[in-house]
């Protein structure tokens, strides 16, 4: 297969990419492929359980489910971008990507990331009028608005990889034509063009500000306001359950903004290449694993809609 082609300026442009990924550790391929083969089958388990258990089951109807139905269909599809091949690199000596495939990838990428960042962010909205404003929360999270805020999240990742996306691969690239991750993120493929990236290193910057930091600074905002109300609550239990309905997305912010935030605001930085790719395993690959055993260990309800899911399977399989 050609790794390049010549074009009419009689330059050389790279028509495929090779995605380094762990192949620098040759002896650990099989078993990092059977281990992230256990960690993908759990991925997918956990969230496809999330997403039957919060529709099926009529306690969890609640727009707090809602919102984690999205959410974990956002991780399934997160995930179903990058662990394939990751998978399929590991068994296999040709690592290479097609070009039109790694422009596909990346649009993906960021198509998913940017709308999780929203999502999250409507998550902790949604846990501020329940806590802050109990009475009004039936008429303010009313279907209508769930769909709103929910569908403006997942619009939220249209823009965002259009233009990432599209400027990025309007890039001459000369070679050569490896990428140094497992994955065609932006840093390690931008790193391959051969022309001044000065300006989309910029609008990268405003990107990443809009669509990561801004929604992370009002979930800080909002968990402000949430926590100051739960310290007035006079009662101790009342605290403690109100405090238990937000621990759950609590944590998972902090897992997934902790890597993001490492990895995109310092996209040059001293970080070896082996560390970058364990911060993005972290937020690509382990944070849509732990996301439904997060909020599976920490939540009640949903600890009791699983039990009679499984429940009346076993009966009805007795039967």
């Amino acid at each position: 297969m050609r790794q390049t082609e010549k074009t009419e300026e009689n330059q050389t442009s790279v028509t495929e990419f090779i995605l380094v990924g762990f192949s620098n550790h040759p002896e650990l391929q099989v078993p990092l492929f059977l281990i992230f083969l256990l960690v993908y089958t759990i991925t997918l388990t956990g969230n496809v359980l999330i997403i039957l258990i919060t529709t099926l089951d009529s306690a969890l109807q609640s727009p707090m489910y809602f919102f984690l139905r999205n959410l974990s269909s956002l991780e399934i599809c997160f995930n179903l971008v990058i662990v394939p091949k990751m998978l399929v690199n590991f068994l296999t000596e040709n690592k290479t990507i097609s070009y039109s495939g790694c422009a596909a990838q990346m649009y993906f990428f960021f198509f998913f990331g940017a709308a999780e960042c929203c999502l999250l962010a409507a998550m902790a909205y949604d846990r501020y009028i329940a806590i802050c404003n109990p009475l009004r929360y039936p008429n303010i999270m009313n279907q209508r608005a769930c769909f709103q805020l929910a569908g403006a999240s997942w619009f939220s990742g249209f823009p965002v990889s259009t233009v990432q996306t599209t400027w990025i691969f309007s890039l001459p690239f000369c070679g050569p034509n490896i990428v140094n991750h497992f994955f065609c993120d932006s840093p390690p493929v931008l790193e391959l063009a051969c022309a001044d990236t000065h300006m989309f290193e910029i609008e990268a910057l405003t990107a990443t500000v809009l669509f990561i930091m801004l929604p992370f600074l009002l979930i800080l905002l909002t968990y402000v306001r949430i926590i100051t109300t739960i310290l007035k609550m006079p009662s101790a239990e009342g605290r403690h359950k109100a405090f238990s309905t937000c621990s759950a997305h609590l944590v998972v912010v902090t897992l997934f903004y902790g890597t993001a935030t490492s990895t995109y605001f310092r996209p040059k930085s001293t970080y070896t290449p082996d560390t970058k790719k364990i911060l993005s395993l972290s937020y690509t690959v382990i944070t849509p694993m732990l996301n439904p055993i997060i909020y599976s260990l920490r939540n009640k309800e949903v600890k009791g809609a699983l039990k009679r899911t499984l429940g009346r399977r076993i009966f009805v399989h007795q039967k």
